[in-house]
């Protein structure tokens, strides 16, 4: 029997889609009729001349409400900068913010130029016998290197004039554990630098910079990528959990969002601090924009 039912289905003509909806008055319903859409007087088999632009811009509401809502979405308001609301626009306090630029340009920033080329003095002059002349002492090396850091970091933060506020528990040297930050601008390594010195990870950079890195930070733990390199991941990986295993290294420092955001927001973070198989311990900082927004707009 399923032979037979083959065999006669075989015999039967195919019925193309266009002899369907012909033969069919009720599939008509779900074709759309072009001719609603078009202007008076106007038809399909018209020479396309006849249609006015005018009459084709009609949905061009439509499309800007469409491209407004693309360029406006959750995540682009991640990296936008938010400029202040201009406050010196009338009579009466347009001659304070003249006096404020004086006593800002003339005497605050004169004052925190000095208060940062005498930390870099005192810094380099200690670091430097500290690094060469200490080979030997590794663990004595490490530990004044470790306090030097956290002494420029301090006179970083005190040339901004900053006055930071720190909640719950100070960061220990313990093993297995990672701190987590939202990352808002690149000061973020200086504010918690000063606090407790991190070994973070960063991106190895070149000149100068790479000087820095590979001297004064390398002192304090910190670990390079270059992702420029395909397998850096597999050792990067490597360094990470090596580095959380061993109780007097400095505490593990990670930005896992992988690029800075404007301070109201966080995105989605990366992965990789969660598996060191060890325990994280998130930080959240929080800028005071009263004064100056500290959002590093790296697109800019």
């Amino acid at each position: 029997m399923p032979l037979q039912n083959d065999t006669r289905n075989q015999n039967k003509t195919m019925t193309s889609p266009d002899e369907l909806r012909s033969s069919s008055p009720e599939l008509d319903l779900d074709r759309p009729n072009i001719e609603d859409y078009l202007p008076s007087g106007s038809s399909i088999h018209e020479p396309r001349g006849k249609l006015r632009l005018r009459d084709l811009l009609d949905i061009s509401p439509t499309l800007t409400e469409a491209a407004g809502a693309i360029v406006d979405d959750s995540f682009t308001r991640c990296f936008k900068s938010n400029p202040p609301e201009p406050w010196n626009w009338n009579i009466y306090l347009f001659p304070l913010w003249c006096f404020g630029v004086v006593i800002r340009y003339f005497i605050l920033f004169p004052v925190r130029v000095i208060v940062l080329t005498i930390g870099w003095i005192i810094f380099l002059s200690s670091f430097i016998p500290v690094h060469f002349l200490l080979k030997g002492h590794d663990k004595l090396r490490r530990k004044l290197e470790r306090c030097l850091v956290e002494l420029i970091c301090s006179f970083f933060v005190a040339s901004w004039t900053g006055v930071v506020k720190y909640h719950g528990p100070r960061p220990s040297m313990r093993p297995k554990q990672v701190f987590v930050a939202n990352h808002t601008s690149m000061i973020d390594f200086i504010i918690l630098e000063q606090m407790t010195a991190f070994a973070v990870i960063m991106q190895k950079h070149p000149g100068w910079v790479g000087l820095l890195q590979s001297t004064i930070l390398e002192s304090v733990g910190c670990i390079w990528f270059n992702r420029s390199e395909a397998k850096d991941r597999e050792i990067v990986a490597k360094k990470l959990r090596d580095h959380v295993q061993r109780a007097d290294n400095n505490p593990l420092l990670i930005f896992p969002e992988g690029t800075c955001v404007n301070n109201h927001y966080t995105v989605m973070f990366k992965k990789g601090a969660f598996e060191l198989g060890c325990t994280v311990c998130p930080v959240a900082i929080k800028y005071n924009k009263i004064f100056v927004d500290a959002f590093w707009n790296s697109r800019k």
